[in-house]
């Protein structure tokens, strides 16, 4: 296939990794410069953003990590893993009601500490602490600090002591944590039997497809399944300048922010999303005293 630049839409399935997804990705595409938005766990599903080309300029920039989750959960078990996947290190009875649960919910909102599971992706002392974890070994972890803009109890079955919560968080955020402390804040413990990821950086899970969807269209000839590479950034304001401004601009001259669009709305710092007359995305533009710099060309 011929060089593509811009963002595929993935609906993740189980037991893949994020990493699968890329080497399946390339494969597929044929495209060299693959990466994604953010890992998800193997056994849960939703969506993933792929980022092929020039695109892949934006994981380090990327303006919205916030993310959206539905979760499974169940009191009375524990396990190393903090879901269902994992060993079984404890079990204990659990008779918490559904309004007990919305009660210790509150203190799970708004900035919160996490401490990031041993089965997990982070680094310490250059290893990743799954490493760590499948050598049987415990490591000292700093706690981290997460936003939980919105948490809410979908569902609560007392008889079975399981449950659905719907999640929206900043990056970084783990789900199982999240379950893992509102257990034994209540008094029990608990494990999360499903996660399913339905927004990620903008993105909502009705947008995305399989990777069987995916090769499908491919051998189709269909590229329409490609996102561009402008479509990570429209959090950003756009900012449209003549001919010769873009000409000067994608060649690394700033543009004086009195002669563009920008003059009343010249914030120092703040990120435009740049354009031609004819629509074409060029770069991404940063107000820098009286001036627009180049911030990142794709």
């Amino acid at each position: 296939m011929p060089a593509m630049n811009g963002v595929i839409l993935i609906h993740k399935e189980k037991a893949f990794t994020s990493f699968d997804v890329v080497a399946v990705v390339r494969r597929l595409t044929g495209q060299k410069k693959v990466g994604h938005t953010g890992t998800l766990d193997p056994n849960a599903t939703g969506v993933l953003p792929v980022l092929l080309g020039t695109a892949t300029k934006a994981q380090d920039i990327i303006p919205c990590h916030d993310k959206k989750y539905r979760a499974d959960f169940r009191f009375g078990v524990a396990t190393d893993t903090l879901d269902i996947w994992g060993e079984v290190i404890e079990q204990k009875p659990s008779n918490v009601t559904a309004d007990e649960i919305e009660k210790a919910l509150r203190c799970f909102r708004g900035e919160i500490e996490q401490l990031p599971p041993m089965y997990s992706a982070v680094s310490v002392g250059g290893k990743r602490l799954y490493q760590y974890a499948r050598e049987g070994r415990e490591v000292e972890r700093r706690p981290r600090t997460v936003t939980v803009y919105e948490l809410e109890l979908l569902s609560f079955d007392e008889s079975t002591q399981s449950g659905t919560l719907d999640i929206y968080c900043s990056n970084g955020t783990y789900i199982r944590t999240i379950i893992d402390d509102l257990a034994r804040s209540l008094g029990t413990v608990g494990v999360m039997t499903d996660l399913v990821r339905y927004e990620a950086c903008g993105y909502p899970l009705e947008a995305c497809m399989t990777l069987d969807e995916l090769r499908q269209r491919i051998d189709s000839g269909d590229s329409s399944f490609l996102h561009s590479v402008e479509s990570i950034f429209m959090t950003y304001d756009e900012v449209v300048v003549s001919d010769k401004q873009a000409h000067r601009f994608v060649n690394g001259n700033p543009l004086d922010v009195v002669r563009t669009p920008l003059r009343d709305r010249a914030e120092d710092k703040k990120i435009f999303r740049v354009k031609d007359r004819q629509g074409a995305f060029l770069s991404l533009g940063i107000i820098d005293g009286e001036v627009l710099k180049l911030y990142k060309h794709f």
